[in-house]
């Protein structure tokens, strides 16, 4: 094999992986830890993809994604192998409400993914009508409802529990971590735990509620976890260990074209950033870690099904928009003073889905800029974009109006700042996960190549490093049984 004789190749090859968002990061982080040599090539400027920190009025604040599921220990203890175990910080409160019905509501406790295991809380909330408490409690009188081997959250819910509690609980929910159509997604895809729920046919409810118990039984420290600075911080501290270990990263180089050779791979670069990378790239194995669009296009030639299932994935688009205001121009704004923020149902026709106290909920950000006020809005979801069509200075005064009418907000920010997530957010219909498989089945024939990323274990930060520590395994895995091969080969002639 060609890697073994190459100076500085590493024990087990070179591995070129795709992208520099934080699967492709923690996928050379874990490449470099098994012995290989790692080139990472990033198309953009900037490493990072979705996670990404910048700063508004002079305060540190999170661009894209703000916090991790810390139950998931994957992206915990990547950022603690990296440095920054001693920058970890749980949110500084996790309570957050519904803007529903008129005004701001408790958000119930007692639920999975917004399934009620307990009405007395979700009736005490006032989310959730009395028809609509009726409604669920019918649940254990209806027969089991068949599930298949997969089936639409959203359609499931409103047979067994009625539409109320999907389109006021569950949909402001689930959007939050997909800015998708609850009615269209994945059950099995999105919350395995309900679907098993579902699939032994008990009461839904009753199911939800032992399901509820037994995560707070098991709960042993905060449930999601950010970073003195921003989670931005971390794709950033990966990509410096992976440079201290000895990985080249090389951003503004787009792979125009990805070709099996006899021995490996050959990648034609489009180099853009101005530095010395060669325009062709030979490798022993690849990473693909870039969504499904770029996916699809550079696997057309050497996998050519598992591209036509990639380019049938749908995304999200979205944006966030982050103003900071003066402390003092906010006295008397209450509703600011509780709470992380609050979720905001589409049924109720608002623009803004959901709003984030910043400065709650980080107490870093409240240390860093203690005489500002940092909030943040979401605009957009899946098939619902037509709001993103409008110029930021639209978005920043649409997202102050829902402000006003929600907390009483009247003063006027700062500084503000739209980030806009075009495509940023794969989608999980009905059949996700055989897609998943078919996939990764197709990818596999291929020798020396592997696919990770948020489309296909889950968008959260874990699921992603999960994603990317499997392909790194696996690859890991396959180039020294190689090279073990070889090295019988020589030792018999």
């Amino acid at each position: 094999m060609r890697a073994a004789n190459t100076p500085g190749a590493g024990r087990t090859g070179h591995v070129v992986v795709i992208g520099g968002g934080i699967a492709g990061l923690a996928a050379a982080h874990r490449l470099l830890e098994g012995g290989a040599r790692v080139t990472v090539l990033e198309a953009s400027a900037r490493l990072g993809g979705k996670l990404r920190s910048g700063e508004i009025e002079g305060a540190p604040v999170d661009l894209g994604a703000e916090s991790m599921l810390a139950r998931r220990p994957e992206a915990v203890d990547l950022a603690r192998a990296v440095g920054l175990g001693d920058r970890l910080r749980p949110p500084a409160t996790a309570t957050a409400s519904l803007w529903t019905r008129g005004g701001l509501r408790p958000m119930p406790k007692g639920h999975v993914m917004g399934v009620p295991g307990d009405l007395a809380p979700l009736a005490a909330s006032g989310v959730i009508s009395e028809e609509g408490l009726a409604r669920i409690a019918q649940d254990r009188e209806l027969p089991p409802t068949p599930v298949g081997e997969d089936v639409a959250l959203g359609g499931y819910l409103a047979e067994r529990l009625g539409r109320e509690v999907v389109d006021r609980l569950v949909e402001p929910l689930l959007g939050g971590v997909y800015a998708g159509d609850v009615y269209r997604t994945s059950m099995r895809a999105s919350v395995p735990t309900l679907f098993d729920v579902a699939r032994s046919g008990r009461p839904l409810t009753e199911g939800v509620r032992e399901l509820a118990e037994r995560a707070a039984q098991r709960q042993d420290g905060p449930v999601f976890m950010g970073i003195d600075g921003g989670i931005g911080r971390l794709p950033l501290a990966v990509a410096d260990a992976v440079r201290a270990a000895g990985g080249e990263i090389r951003t503004g180089a787009p792979v125009r074209e990805l070709r099996r050779t006899a021995d490996g791979w050959t990648l034609a670069v489009d180099g853009t950033d101005g530095t010395d990378g060669p325009p062709v790239v030979e490798a022993d194995a690849v990473v693909l870690a870039v969504p499904a669009p770029a996916a699809a296009r550079l696997l057309a030639a050497e996998a050519p099904a598992a591209a036509t299932e990639l380019a049938t994935v749908d995304y999200a688009s979205m944006a966030l928009i982050t103003m900071a205001f003066r402390r003092d121009a906010l006295t008397g704004v209450d509703a600011l003073a509780d709470g992380s923020g609050f979720l905001v149902p589409p049924v109720d026709g608002r623009t803004i889905k959901a709003a984030t106290f910043s400065s709650r909920k980080w107490g870093w950000l409240r240390d860093a800029a203690p005489d500002l006020f940092v909030l943040r809005t979401s605009i957009g979801r899946f098939d619902d974009e037509v709001d993103l069509k409008r110029d930021d200075a639209d978005l920043v005064r649409m997202s102050l109006a829902d402000l006003g009418e929600a907390v009483g907000l009247t003063a006027r920010p700062v500084a503000s700042r739209v980030d806009r997530w075009d495509g940023g957010l794969p989608q999980y219909p009905v059949g996700h996960l055989d897609r998943v498989s078919r996939i990764r089945a197709e990818v596999a024939k291929v020798p020396g190549l592997r696919v990770c990323g948020a489309l296909y274990d889950g968008v959260g930060i874990p699921a992603c490093v999960g994603s990317a520590h499997k392909a790194a395994d696996e690859l890991l895995g396959a180039l020294e049984a190689t090279l073990e091969r070889g090295a019988g080969g020589g030792e018999r002639e």
